[in-house]
């Protein structure tokens, strides 16, 4: 039977930690790293990415009820691992029924001349996308997807803030995002740029497109505005999703998800 390792005591430095993790941007920047919460996430991430792990804090609601499975994960992690009063840990999630466990896990590092300039890229890029559920369920269908990445606009929701790591159900680990994007930087790689609209005069019914290129960023826009001017200005297709029954438009999740799976299954061409 496997052993769990010692717990040490939540110090407050930690506490504080966690906190402004959680609260603050600049903190996540500084730090390199962001707050994962829920049983069934951290043991992913500590089966699959352990050294992505930098501490565990649990409080006694987790540790009663904790698998084997849950336990084993643990034992193999060499990682600090705190322990707090249920009382203390709830001061502490953002959720409103937490499950009594956290983890402090390092951003993921990508070197991002390197996936624009393989043979075959498929992203998504997201112009000023405020909704952090919009920005988290973009990261979950591109991971899903298998695409090269996503890449976030300056003024996009930060895809390290709780609710948008809640949304992409731990995707952030393992998929390429790139925040603070300039869109000039994919015609420095030739990756093309579709854009997706609502109705517009010019724009092609998503179904007319036969073919794509070998490098491809398909370009959604802030939930009331749509994409920039000069973003759809640097598109080299512009297209629409037809929608039935008075629908105007869908949600910038849903659009990503159909644009992405559609051209995804295209062939390419040079």
């Amino acid at each position: 039977m496997d052993v769990a390792p010692p717990l040490q005591a939540l110090t407050q430095r930690q506490r504080a930690l966690i906190r402004l993790l959680l609260r603050d941007k600049s903190t996540r920047v500084q730090e390199g790293a962001f707050v994962l919460e829920g049983a069934k996430s951290c043991i992913d991430v500590i089966r699959r990415h352990p050294q992505a792990i930098i501490s565990l804090t649990m409080a006694p609601r987790y540790l009663q009820t904790e698998s084997d499975e849950g336990r084993q994960a643990r034992s193999t992690l060499a990682v600090r691992q705190y322990t707090c009063a249920d009382a203390v840990f709830d001061q502490l999630s953002d959720v409103e029924a937490p499950q009594g466990l956290l983890a402090v896990i390092r951003q993921p590092q990508w070197d991002e001349s390197r996936l624009l300039g393989q043979a075959r890229v498929l992203g998504i890029y997201g112009d000023r996308l405020q909704d952090p559920a919009n920005v988290g369920a973009i990261i979950r269908t591109a991971a899903a997807l298998n695409l090269t990445g996503v890449w976030l606009s300056p003024d996009s929701a930060d895809p390290f803030g709780p609710k948008v790591v809640r949304a992409a159900a731990g995707t952030v680990v393992t998929l390429p995002i790139f925040r603070g994007s300039d869109a000039g930087v994919f015609g420095k790689h030739q990756c093309v740029m579709y854009s997706a609209l609502a109705f517009s005069p010019g724009a092609v019914p998503l179904m007319d497109i036969r073919a794509i290129p070998h490098r491809l960023m398909i370009a959604v826009g802030n939930e009331g505005e749509g994409l920039a001017e000069h973003i759809v200005k640097r598109s080299a297709v512009r297209f629409t999703i037809p929608l039935a029954r008075e629908v105007d438009s869908l949600n910038v999740a849903a659009t990503a998800a159909i644009s992405a799976f559609y051209l995804g299954a295209l062939p390419t061409v040079p």
